[in-house]
């Protein structure tokens, strides 16, 4: 069937929706469509036989959902309306939710429904929540609605005839007024989940040290105490701000620009906070080395559990992004990891992203964004050259959410790559202008042959999990739901320990990097790779620094780039 996906932006849900609906079968173009003008041109361009919106801002004309079939997904379940219901269940701490896909008609979010499907909502930010369990629900709610229209026999059913979930009611947008935070009298609990309903976007605008700024972020801090609002210490990146009754830890801050002025870049709160004198005179607490994972009283964005002869090394760094701080410091808990007496070391194995590559916000915002380009793809190079070097046990890489570019070669220097289901990958950079680095060259042909690393780089389109699974790219696929997964894979890792397959597994290994380097050495592929993104960094006018600029200041011309070509933008994070 021909199907049209018009989104506001090729985000983590239209990239996954766009690639289920593909690899089944389906003829689908997508547009984003940032105004109903665009959606009616969209539509006359593709003379699509379904339209489907997973995330759409812009209202459907009239002329187009009367003449064709429109369907909207709507992240609330029945009964539910507004354009912020996920914020609202968020912040309002729901403990189930749904997601509904429904007819466009005149009243927003009012028409008859094609699917529903629910979900539980764990406490974590609106984002990680986004790209997982809703998605999850999602994707199975579209995926009968499409069949449902396929076989031109089913009649949508008017909301009025269902029952409505607990809490869902129409709200209004959630704006700043109702995000705003009551430093001396809300419980840590309460700006958690304000800052949790506000992730990714649009964050918490708040006065801090003198200005405005936009939180984004939050973990709870049980130990240290303070007067209300202030800070009391940094650690990797992040600040640490008294509530009324203990802590948070915010790990990044967006300048409020004014009317005009280019959207300030999201950055770690310390950054961002760099020419304040205040942060001076705070205390710098550092994790251990291998800070332990079942220390909920802190916060550590880097974390390490071990389990007989299973070490498991989780990071989780907002959006995916890795800065050269970032891979510096993963690279320290790799080598402390390796020093254990461990037979498997899984990398990863959290609940949402693995890893999207350098950090963009990090580069734009610095004084020198070519210099900090190179800092960072060398950086992300020390880490990728010593999981590939590692010899003396086996290595998994464990990718419990999504991964795009320079994340998913990461993943590929391991032995084993698994994945979980619900996981989009976006193996390629030449959306971002880049030729890519991270031992590409050398990881991805290897895995999936030189045919279909071509396929994969040139195209560049998100794959799921099953198709990465087919074509060699992955060599597992963890059917499990998100908040499942990392109990999953320290299982399977445990398993793979103890089997004799762990030894055979270990002495190919061993010969392979002998072989490699007597043939090709790591140094000379990464010599190349890094040749080609000198000569992109080094170059002002060469594409990256535009698109890099649309990408994390969210400029209109980053649409409609998205629009061209793969539609993608595969670095976004909700």
């Amino acid at each position: 069937m021909r199907i049209l996906l018009v989104a506001s932006a090729y985000n983590s849900l239209t990239q996954r929706v766009h690639a289920e609906l593909r690899e089944r079968g389906h003829t689908v173009a997508v547009e984003v469509t940032l105004h109903g003008g665009d959606v009616r041109a969209a539509v006359g361009r593709h003379a699509p036989e379904l339209v489907v919106a997973p995330m759409l801002k812009a209202v459907v004309p009239r002329d187009v959902w009367t003449a064709r079939t429109c369907l909207i997904v709507h992240p609330g379940p029945v009964g539910d309306r507004g354009p912020s219901s996920l914020d609202w269940a968020v912040q309002e701490a729901a403990g189930e939710w749904g997601v509904t896909v429904l007819q466009a008609e005149e009243e927003m979010d009012a028409g008859p429904v094609w699917a529903t499907a629910t979900f539980s909502v764990p406490p974590v930010a609106k984002s990680d929540l986004y790209r997982n369990e809703l998605a999850d629900a999602a994707v199975e709610a579209v995926l009968l609605a499409v069949e449902r229209f396929a076989s031109g026999q089913y009649v949508p059913l008017d909301q009025s005839t269902l029952a409505k979930a607990a809490g869902a009611r129409t709200r209004p947008p959630m704006r700043q007024a109702a995000r705003r935070i009551a430093w001396a009298d809300d419980s840590t609990d309460s700006v958690l989940r304000t800052l949790r309903a506000a992730d990714s976007q649009p964050g918490v605008l708040d006065d801090l040290l003198g200005g405005e700024w936009f939180l984004h972020g939050g973990h709870p801090e049980r130990g240290l105490r303070g007067r209300p609002g202030e800070l009391l210490a940094t650690r990797a990146g992040a600040i640490c701000r008294a509530t009324a009754d203990g802590a948070v830890w915010i790990p990044e801050l967006r300048a409020r620009t004014g009317p005009g002025a280019p959207r300030a870049c999201k950055l770690p709160a310390t950054l961002a906070l760099s020419g304040c004198p205040e942060l001076a005179g705070l205390p710098e607490l550092p994790s251990p080395a291998l800070p332990p994972a079942d220390d909920d009283s802190t916060w550590s964005d880097i974390r390490y559990r071990e389990d007989g002869p299973v070490g498991v090394l989780s990071f989780s760094f907002p959006g995916g992004a890795m800065s050269t701080e970032h891979c510096r410091r993963l690279l320290a808990a790799y080598r402390a990891a390796c020093a254990r007496p461990t037979t498997v070391l899984v990398l990863g194995g959290g609940r949402d992203f693995f890893s999207n590559g350098i950090h963009l916000g990090v580069i734009e915002a610095a004084t020198d964004p070519a210099a900090e380009s190179w800092a960072n793809i060398n950086a992300m190079d020390d880490l990728v050259e010593a999981i590939l070097t590692t010899t003396d046990r086996l290595v998994v890489s464990a990718i419990g959410g999504n991964a795009a570019a320079g994340g998913v070669m990461l993943a590929l220097a391991a032995d084993e790559v698994w994945c979980r289901s619900g996981s989009v990958l976006n193996p390629h950079y030449r959306r971002m202008g880049l030729y890519g680095s991270e031992y590409w060259t050398y990881s991805l042909p290897r895995r999936v042959g030189a045919a279909m690393a071509e396929q994969l780089t040139e195209e560049a389109l998100p794959v799921t999990a099953a198709h990465a699974q087919d074509v060699g790219l992955v060599d597992r696929v963890v059917e499990c739901a998100p908040s499942r997964f990392t109990a999953e894979v320290t299982g399977m890792a445990a398993h793979l320990a103890t089997s004799p397959r762990a030894q055979a597994l270990l002495a190919g290994k061993k010969a392979e990097s002998e072989h490699r380097e007597a043939v090709t050495p790591l140094a000379d592929v990464r010599a190349r790779e890094l040749a080609h993104m000198r000569d992109i960094f080094q170059n002002p006018a060469a594409p990256y620094h535009a698109l890099r600029r649309a990408f994390v200041r969210k400029e209109p011309a980053a649409a409609g780039r998205a629009a061209a070509g793969a539609r993608s933008a595969p670095l976004a994070d909700s």
